[in-house]
């Protein structure tokens, strides 16, 4: 594992020592402060062959710290978490899913809070907070449990239910929130220095990004070391996204990916909280507030993204793109998928599904081109809105019929 060099204000370029738990960037003349980048010293991986260093550094299972040799050098808290499947899709061709609801905690919040969480053991950081629209919770209460570190939850009041009994029963001090993830995290920020929380929110520190970075690395090493030609994410606070372009400017540096034309990255939001498909569209640098979110898809209903200049920076790099779909059509998806593929999508997962059938229907993309949809979440994590969408409740059984066979 390498050392870490530095900290990298991803704003002002400013360099900061990782010597201490840092949040956000310390010297941005000016609000926002940009987040960190966690920054190595890589020349030693320059000409040597990924598969060899990724395979040493897997002996014992294949997971995400088979890339430790682009991690942070730390002891990992680790249950399980990474190389995630590549299903290849029956009906389209060239189209596969990334199949992220494997992880530990049923989504790709594993990841990111396997590291943030390995980190904040090694800094001996004691409370952990974090406004979560869900999944996050569930990942950061099971793997702070893991490193005997207390958790504080924030989370929207109506998340589904798997997300709270998951918090509460590895042992997370959850507290439901009337409001939005935005909400959550505003308590969070009032009250952290009171209660001396560590603030471990999306891109409020350098390391859950880490952690979603080895998706960039796993889908080229996927693809034979290749980029695909496109990849679509569900795109709420946007860290797999900006950390799977961060893997890619890695790969290129250590010459495990030739430079070129990088994937086309497609970020996908719902239509009832599309703060960057907004932004995406004027040609704005920066995303404003959405007003009044709401979709069934809870991982999508972030008013306003941290990173949201960063994720649009990405789009416009990559000939990318940000688009909307409707509750209705992820809905569909969701049906589709399981009934056609064999796979019960997460809604998020399923706006990405519902986002490629729009732009090959509309001839944005070729059915011949090499794509990869990420699916970020377990469906069976989202059985209570799934049915709650789907109008469907649990019959009641008529028992005369079971007594008549008896007899």
């Amino acid at each position: 594992m390498p050392p870490i060099a530095f900290l990298e204000c991803t704003r002002c370029g400013a360099h900061i020592a990782a010597d201490k738990p840092q949040t956000v960037c310390t010297q941005c003349p000016e609000p926002p402060a940009g987040s960190l980048y966690v920054r190595y010293d890589l020349s030693h991986l320059k000409g040597t062959d990924p598969q060899k260093v990724v395979e040493a550094s897997s002996s014992d299972w294949r997971g995400m710290w088979r890339y430790k040799a682009v991690l942070p050098n730390v002891e990992p808290v680790s249950l399980g978490e990474g190389w995630t499947p590549i299903i290849r899709s029956k009906r389209f061709n060239g189209v596969h899913l990334k199949e992220e609801g494997t992880n530990p905690t049923g989504t790709f919040k594993a990841r990111g809070l396997a590291i943030a969480v390995s980190m904040a053991r090694h800094y001996g950081l004691k409370k952990l907070a974090v406004p979560s629209a869900g999944n996050a919770a569930g990942a950061l209460a099971a793997y702070a449990a893991a490193a005997g570190i207390e958790a504080h939850i924030f989370m929207p009041q109506d998340v589904p239910m798997a997300n709270y009994v998951e918090a509460v029963a590895y042992g997370a001090k959850v507290t439901l929130v009337d409001g939005l993830i935005s909400d959550c995290a505003r308590i969070v920020a009032e009250r952290k220095g009171e209660e001396g929380w560590f603030d471990i929110s999306t891109l409020k520190e350098p390391f859950r990004v880490e952690g979603k970075k080895t998706m960039g690395y796993e889908l080229v090493e996927q693809h034979g070391w290749e980029y695909p030609d496109a990849v679509f994410y569900p795109t709420g606070g946007g860290v797999g996204l900006i950390g799977m372009w961060k893997a890619f400017e890695e790969l290129e540096e250590i010459g495990w990916v030739k430079p070129g034309k990088r994937p086309r990255m497609i970020a996908v939001q719902s239509s009832g909280c599309a703060p960057v498909v907004r932004a995406f569209k004027s040609g704005t640098r920066n995303s404003t507030m959405w007003e009044n979110a709401s979709t069934f898809a809870a991982g999508l209903r972030v008013p306003k993204p941290y990173g949201d200049r960063i994720i649009l920076d990405i789009l416009e790099k990559s000939d990318g793109l940000a688009i909307s779909v409707t509750d209705d059509e992820i809905l569909r998806s969701i049906k589709d998928w399981a009934q056609n593929e064999g796979v019960l999508l997460s809604p998020e997962g399923a706006s990405v599904t519902a986002a490629y059938s729009n732009l090959i229907a509309e001839g944005t993309l070729s059915t011949t081109d090499r794509v990869l949809l990420f699916n970020t979440g377990s469906g069976l994590k989202y059985t209570d809105v799934i049915a709650e969408a789907m109008g469907l409740k649990k019959p009641v059984l008529d028992r005369q019929p079971v007594l008549e066979m008896l007899t």
